[in-house]
């Protein structure tokens, strides 16, 4: 039988990666659980929201727990959006505002370097276990949206092939994201523990 562990999300698109990359276990979601909580963001790094949310999701639900928390930093304009991604222009925002105050922010920029961050945490509150793993795929935000295979940034973050990540499929796209590399660095952790 298959261990279960919570993914702290009820994001689709997040639990589909998930639950592809790590296939050795029952990834569940908060809504699967019956689980209504929505942990504040509030730490000013990836790895101090993700351990939060980690932390309070295992003690709560008294069971494993991966969460993470991933942005997109800017080289141009000093790391921004970084850990405020999801929520830079406000709680109400749409992510296509987002884009757009982004393509704007860049619009008479010569340097488009951006770098995309996940990290992911395990917590087992109960054996008191905590492991964290980084993943970073360097590109550009690209001038124009493009693409429809994605969500968040996907359609503006483009890879040095020159596709951005919503212009790739499911699969290719599994293959390079931040999201798969910080999964198999922790999938990695899982088996040594």
């Amino acid at each position: 039988m298959k261990e279960k562990i919570v993914m702290a999300t009820n994001n689709q698109g997040k639990l589909k990666e998930v639950r592809e990359i790590l296939k050795d276990y029952e990834i569940l979601s908060l809504k699967d659980l019956g689980c209504d909580i929505e942990v504040e963001e509030d730490q000013d790094t990836f790895e101090g929201n993700s351990l939060k949310k980690a932390k309070e999701i295992s003690k709560l639900l008294k069971m494993p727990c991966i969460s993470d928390d991933s942005g997109l930093c800017i080289e141009e304009l000093n790391g921004f959006p970084g850990v405020l991604t999801a929520r830079f222009l406000g709680e109400d925002a749409t992510q296509e505002e987002r884009n757009n105050y982004l393509l704007n922010k860049l619009e008479e920029k010569q340097s488009r370097k951006a770098t995309v961050v996940t990290v992911m945490t395990y917590v087992d509150e109960i054996k008191g276990i905590v492991l964290v793993a980084r993943g970073e795929v360097t590109g550009n935000i690209s001038k124009q949206k493009r693409g429809n295979n994605g969500f968040g940034f996907d359609e503006i973050f483009e890879l040095e092939n020159g596709k951005t990540l919503a212009e790739l499929t499911s699969k290719e796209k599994n293959k390079v994201s931040s999201r798969r590399l910080s999964l198999e660095k922790l999938g990695k952790s899982l088996k040594d523990i």
